[in-house]
Formats: C-alpha cells, sequence, structure tokens
C-alpha cells in the first residue's frame, strides 16, 4: 500500500472547510477543538467525497469541476501533512489570495467549485503545488526568493495554469489509459464483496490521491505540461495587467539560487535553462503597459 493513507484527508477537510477568524488566516492563534456536530459534518463530507469521485474514477465519464474538487482537497491534505502552513503573517497569506484571485478571474475559467485557495507551508524549500481542485501552495522559501509582485504573480499564475489544464485530472485518464484503475476496481469490488461499498470507494479515492501526491510531491508533471502551464501563465499574466516576462524573471533567479538548493523543483521540474528556452519563444507575443511602480509599495509592506 502507498505511505498516503486515506486518513490524511481529515486534515484538509478542517482547513478548508473550518471558518476563519474575522480578518483572514489565524497567525499562530490556537483553534478550539470541533464539536461533535463538526466532526460528524466531516465525517459525512467525506463520504460525499467518496461517493462523487466514485462515479469519476470508475467509469468513463469525464470528472467534474465537483470531483476535482474533492480529489484535489484529499490532495492537498497530504501535502499538508508534510509542510506544516506558515500562520506567522496572515495579510501574507490574504495578499496571495488577491493575487490568485485577480488572475483567476482573468482566466477562461474563472469560477470553480468552492473557488481557489492560496495557501503558504513553512518551509525553506524552494517548492509550490497545484491541486485539481484549485489549492495554490507556497512555500515560505521560494517567496522569500521573489523580489516584486509581478514575479510572485507569475509563480501563482503557473500553479493556476496546471489546475486550468486539468494536468492533475490527466493523470488520473493516464491511469485509465495505462488499465491502472481496472485493476483497482477490480480490487475494490473484492473488497466490497467482503466488506462494504463504501471500502471499494475508499480504495478508488486512496488510489487516485497517491497517484497525484506522488506527482506533485515526488515525480512532478511531465517536461510538456510544465512547459505548457508556464506558456499559459504568460497570457494570463498579460491578461490580468502584469508584466508577462515576470515569469522569464522568476526562472532566471531559480536559475542562479535553485543548483544550491536539494529537493523541491530540482526534484519535480525541469531545468530552469530548458523553461527560459521554452518561455523565450512565448513572452515576445504580448506588449502590456508598464504599471509595475504601482505595486512597488504594496508588495514592500508584506
Amino acid at each position: 500500500m502507498n505511505k498516503y493513507v486515506l486518513l490524511a484527508i481529515i486534515p484538509g477537510f478542517l482547513l478548508f472547510l473550518w471558518p476563519l477568524p474575522a480578518g483572514g488566516q489565524a497567525g499562530g492563534q490556537k483553534k478550539s477543538a470541533p464539536s461533535a456536530d463538526r466532526l460528524n459534518t466531516i465525517g459525512a463530507d467525506l463520504n460525499d467525497a467518496l461517493s462523487t469521485m466514485d462515479r469519476a474514477l470508475a467509469s468513463d465519464e469525464e470528472p467534474t469541476l465537483e470531483d476535482e474538487y474533492y480529489l484535489g482537497r484529499a490532495v492537498t491534505a497530504n501535502i499538508l501533512a508534510a509542510y506544516k502552513p506558515y500562520t506567522l503573517k496572515p495579510e501574507l497569506t490574504r495578499y496571495l489570495n488577491r493575487i490568485c484571485q485577480t488572475i483567476a478571474i482573468n482566466s477562461f475559467q474563472p469560477e470553480i467549485f468552492n473557488g481557489y485557495h492560496a495557501l503558504v507551508l513553512d518551509s525553506d524549500e524552494l517548492n509550490s503545488f497545484a491541486s485539481p481542485g484549485g489549492h495554490i501552495l507556497i512555500t515560505r522559501g521560494l517567496l522569500e526568493i521573489i523580489p516584486s509582485e509581478d514575479v510572485l504573480a507569475a509563480l501563482i499564475a503557473h500553479e493556476l495554469a496546471h489546475v486550468l489544464l486539468k494536468h492533475g485530472a490527466g493523470i488520473i485518464a493516464g491511469m485509465r489509459l495505462n488499465e491502472g484503475l481496472t485493476s483497482t476496481a477490480d480490487r475494490a469490488s473484492g473488497i466490497a464483496a467482503r466488506e462494504s461499498i463504501a471500502a471499494a470507494r475508499a480504495a478508488l479515492f486512496r488510489d487516485s490521491v497517491s497517484a497525484l501526491c506522488d506527482t506533485l510531491m515526488k515525480n512532478g508533471f511531465s517536461r510538456a505540461q510544465e512547459f505548457e502551464a508556464d506558456n499559459a501563465a504568460i497570457t494570463l499574466l498579460a491578461a490580468s495587467g502584469y508584466d508577462p516576462n515576470g515569469l522569464m524573471e522568476m526562472l532566471k533567479i531559480l536559475q542562479r539560487v535553485q543548483t544550491s538548493r536539494t529537493g523541491g523543483f530540482n526534484s519535480t521540474h525541469p531545468s530552469p535553462e530548458d523553461r527560459i528556452a521554452n518561455a523565450d519563444r512565448m513572452t515576445g507575443r504580448y506588449r502590456v503597459q508598464d504599471t509595475r511602480s504601482y505595486r512597488i509599495s504594496r508588495f514592500r509592506n508584506q
């Protein structure tokens, strides 16, 4: 069995269902324990997740936005089992979310099930993740090397592009083509005969979550998908009024510092040199009015 377990889904439900205090995410504040009614609600949500994903994973139907959300939330919970959220600066999380919403609203899919969300991870690693459910996770270490809002917007736009282009859902489709889910379904059917339909759904759901966690945290998307996300990010930046060269600037920064760090992008992304060569062909297609000076002060205040 893969090391990612279904129980890790529960923290994700707490994180993305638990209401934030007024003014945003709590910065180091201790939350009270969830009530019995709240835990029952979480359990019902988990059952709903398994039910809706059963349809998407066990058939040839294309996953709906709701399917992708439940799958993505479980994937995010597993990531949060490895990386703790950074809560010392809640205003930074709000800032990221404002940029995220600005880019999303100027995309071809401004709304998804339960919306887009950004979160800072408390890690020195240079890394970022995007789940199919629209959860954008960026490490503190990566944010610390970013010099401007336009470069930060480029990073967020790249992760949003993975969501918009359904790269995560493509992993599941690839599993179907490779008959990975066929064996899972057979195994789940055996479980259902011996135990329960709920266990069968859990097996399907768990294997799909595991595949996506392996992709995001260990193997990375394919080179073609990363290049596609970079190209889409440039388009998103231009549409949102950001400097399309922000992506190229981000890649050049990674080119300078990435070799001195272990893990993170080194393990899951093509080299910055390859990404620069790909993005260079796209950046020159857009001309956007230079408004970067208006964003300097608010970036410095974060």
